[in-house]
């Protein structure tokens, strides 16, 4: 079984969502109806990468459609995520943040 967490701080001024474990097509309806719901409100999401161990193109896409249409800032990556990004050469252009703070303070 995957274990597949969200933590979300969204009562701080800007929004911050941690999820953990496998995010793919199957997992990642819940994370993309909260990122959805707090780009509308607040126009900025902090996504706390540090706990994703497998990420596919779902996760990407997610991503790059945030990015498209709010601030969004990348933090901790973890080893996978920094992978996938750097093999679309999406490093290139995300709002990427070695710590959390970085990301918040941006």
């Amino acid at each position: 079984m995957n274990h597949r967490e969200i933590r979300d701080d969204v009562s701080a001024p800007i929004p911050v969502f941690a999820p953990r474990g496998e995010l793919d097509l199957d997992s990642l309806g819940p994370l993309t109806d909260q990122i959805d719901a707090a780009v509308a409100q607040h126009g900025v999401v902090v996504l706390d990468a540090g706990g994703i161990t497998f990420a596919d193109s779902s996760f990407l896409r997610l991503v790059l459609a945030t990015h498209e249409r709010a601030d969004l800032r990348i933090a901790n990556l973890s080893p996978t995520v920094q992978r996938l990004f750097q093999v679309v050469g999406a490093d290139t252009f995300l709002h990427l943040y070695p710590t959390l703070e970085d990301a918040r303070t941006a």
